[in-house]
């Protein structure tokens, strides 16, 4: 407006000689023109101003002032009219209907990934440890080496339980190869004092028929006697002298196979194949019995362990599958089969454990991998579903545009599960309503006009 005014008072006053400007005084605008109605003081105010910018010679100043005031009305107007024209126009929406469909309900779980097993290897001798074999990270067969402890003072032991069952064996008569005497009496000592006990008991015998046809004195009979019992005393202690080397040469025999065990034992080895989790020992390390050295753990099949809801534990049963997506692999699914059922239910969080098995063949699986799993039930309902595009999340609220009567109105609803590209609706809308799809780009708002495009 100002620069409509501003235009008003200027006037060129061109000769040959030069060209120039200057103020000729105030033109008076008719009723017509956009000065229409102006009070005098301010006309006066505009006059002033036109003739102090057309004295110093900037006319190109003022000019430009009027031409940025032309485009600014001349764009306001314009934007108004393009956002009249854009409130009264119909925009064209893609819609998806509201289904009703039968669904198989799935449990929905979250849990975590265990090792099927997890040891910790601990040394069963006491030693130096002469050679660490492995290192964390390193994949390791059943019986496979991990450590070896110095068994300089095993093997010496191994020798000395070897003497010593070599001598009562000798003493005992074995032939090589014999592992044990099964009959007494077929030691040496046994037969000498079994010979010698025959001996003295024929002599005794006669002894007795001398006496009682009186030629036998009293004494040589009684000396007989004597020597009789003597025998079968000696005859007695051989048994049980046989019978001490025997539990001797037993005693040996294990005392032997416990230094070969020690010995063997000096080289520690994996219980199962599997993956080293953690090491805890350095070569020179002093081990002492029970001294933990390496954590294994079994990295194929892997445990599941998931958090059931109390009120789904009939739809759960041992040996339904389960499938589970990890975050370090979003676009895989793992499936693997429900093993174990925890028969109590945490008071707390109100959820039962259960306990499923993934193979893992490939490694790609780790234990402590949080999971989330969906296990499918016999459970079937039936359910309101639309397209997941017309379901919109904001600040923990998921919302629909709902198309009533040639505009969109806004809806709070509640969600349940996925199926495809379609998203199970509980609360909020019913079965064939039309619901808006937002397009990229063009934001849609409630109560504006629109039409389904086809």
């Amino acid at each position: 407006m100002r620069a409509c005014i501003a235009l008003s008072c200027l006037i060129q006053n061109y000769s040959n000689s030069e060209s120039s400007y200057r103020w000729v005084g105030p033109i008076r605008p008719t009723s017509g023109e956009v000065n229409q109605g102006m009070s005098g003081d301010r006309k006066r105010e505009v006059d002033q101003l036109c003739s102090r910018f057309c004295r110093r010679g900037n006319l190109g100043l003022v000019l430009s002032f009027v031409l940025i005031g032309s485009l600014s009305c001349s764009k306001k107007g314009s934007e108004g009219r393009v956002e009249a024209q854009s409130l009264a126009r119909p925009v064209a929406v893609r819609v998806s209907t509201v289904e009703a469909r039968e669904v198989q309900r799935n449990v929905e779980a979250v849990g975590s990934l265990f090792a099927y097993e997890e040891v910790t290897v601990s040394s069963e001798v006491e030693g130096r440890a002469e050679e660490v074999l492995v290192d964390v990270g390193d994949r390791v067969a059943k019986s496979q080496p991990l450590v070896r402890v110095l068994s300089t003072e095993l093997e010496l032991a191994l020798r000395q339980q070897q003497a010593a069952l070599d001598m009562a064996r000798a003493k005992l008569g074995l032939q090589e190869g014999v592992h044990d005497l099964k009959d007494a009496s077929q030691a040496a000592e046994v037969k000498a004092a079994a010979a010698q006990l025959n001996d003295a008991d024929q002599k005794f015998q006669r002894a007795v028929a001398l006496l009682k046809e009186g030629v036998l004195p009293k004494q040589s009979y009684d000396e007989a006697e004597a020597r009789y019992k003597s025998a079968k005393a000696a005859y007695d202690l051989a048994i049980q002298g046989v019978e001490n080397l025997r539990a001797q040469v037993a005693q040996y025999r294990a005392s032997m196979e416990l230094a070969k065990k020690k010995l063997n034992d000096s080289t520690i080895r994996a219980p199962f194949g599997g993956e080293v989790k953690e090491r805890a020992v350095t070569k020179g390390q002093y081990l002492k019995v029970q001294t933990p050295v390496y954590v294994i753990v079994q990295m194929d099949p892997l445990r599941i362990r998931l958090k059931v809801p109390e009120k789904m534990a009939a739809w759960v049963k041992v040996g339904q599958a389960v499938t589970i997506q990890v975050e370090a692999y979003p676009d895989r699914t793992f499936t693997g089969k429900i093993t174990r059922l925890n028969p109590s239910v945490d008071q707390q969080s109100r959820t039962f454990d259960v306990e499923a098995v993934v193979e893992n063949p490939q490694g790609l699986l780790k234990p402590g991998f949080f999971v989330k799993a969906s296990i499918p039930s016999s459970r079937v309902d039936k359910g309101l579903f639309a397209s997941q595009e017309a379901v919109q999340y904001s600040y923990g609220i998921y919302k629909v545009l709902v198309v009533a009567g040639g505009t969109i109105k806004e809806k709070e609803v509640k969600v349940g599960e996925r199926s495809g590209p379609d998203i199970e609706i509980t609360n909020g809308i019913t079965e064939g309503e039309l619901l808006a799809l937002p397009d990229k780009g063009r934001e849609l708002k409630e109560g504006m006009p629109i039409e389904v495009a086809r």
